[in-house]
């Protein structure tokens, strides 16, 4: 009887499969996982061409940035193809040198500088010199240079020098960055709590590498020193590469620290800046 029992067939339950709504309803949720990503970044990749109707609208679009700032990368694009189309965005380029949005200001100082010859470009780029952005002043400074206007030298330097970031207010640090670490231009580099427990984010300026930074739990007054970020290495080169061409003697000292005495700097800057000291010498005769 055992042996028997052991032999019968023993029956597997049963398990429904899917329905034909449930596996259209799985394949399509497995789909808009995959689409999701890419709509993000078909939207936000700046190389996706633009019509000349998206161009107008996106320069116009003040509740998204980054439309503005795709429109005006082509729009700086075509200047270097040399479509006499462009011209008629210029108006707008010189509207938006006074937009509220730092990196629109920032991107517009960089495509005003592709034409000489824009009506009100070397006025508004000149204006720009005074931004509160430091980096919308270099933009603007190294785009007057092709004008053949020097009024932007000291701006050029300042693009040299390393940022010292001040603490806003009195508080201690909660959470910091590492000295060493790329950081973007508006980065966040510490977290200060201040006397009413809120927590103030600090951010850096420019884009760089943070060289130091105060750590966690430091007490700091207002106007201390949280941290110091040295400029970008790509930032370098275009401010070395402008100053071979305006440069003069007392800039030597700022373009040599480039040649030898600061760590981590690529061997193309370093040449770089060993080819302006020499151009600045043979120009000035010094």
């Amino acid at each position: 009887m055992s042996d028997n029992l052991a032999s019968f067939p023993v029956a597997k339950p049963h398990r429904p499969g899917m329905s034909r709504a449930q596996k259209f309803l799985f394949f399509l949720t497995a789909w808009l996982i995959c689409l999701m990503p890419f709509l993000f970044w078909w939207n936000t990749w700046f190389g996706r061409k633009l019509s000349d109707r998206q161009l107008t609208q996106y320069l116009h679009d003040t509740k998204k940035p980054r439309h503005i700032q795709q429109a005006l990368v082509q729009v700086g694009e075509r200047i270097t193809h040399q479509d006499a189309g462009a011209k008629h965005w210029y108006p707008d380029l010189v509207r938006l040198s006074s937009d509220p949005v730092e990196e629109v200001r920032n991107t517009d100082a960089w495509v005003m500088g592709q034409d000489t010859s824009g009506a009100g470009f070397h006025e508004a780029l000149l204006k720009m010199l005074a931004d509160s952005s430091p980096m919308v002043r270099g933009n603007a400074a190294l785009s007057l240079v092709r004008f053949g206007d020097v009024s932007g030298r000291p701006q050029i330097l300042e693009l040299l020098h390393s940022a010292s970031i001040s603490s806003p207010e009195s508080g201690h640090i909660v959470d910091a960055d590492r000295p060493a670490t790329a950081i973007h231009q508006g980065g966040l580099i510490a977290k200060l709590q201040n006397g009413q427990g809120e927590i103030v984010e600090i951010r850096s300026p420019i884009p760089g590498r943070v060289r130091s930074v105060a750590g966690s739990g430091a007490n700091l007054q207002a106007g201390a020193e949280v941290a110091v970020v040295d400029p970008a290495t790509e930032q370098v080169w275009e401010a070395l590469r402008a100053l071979y061409l305006v440069g003069q003697p007392e800039d030597l000292d700022v373009v040599r620290r480039y040649e030898r005495e600061l760590p981590d700097i690529p061997n193309d800057v370093r040449q770089q800046a060993i080819e302006t000291e020499q151009a600045i010498r043979r120009r000035t005769g010094g």
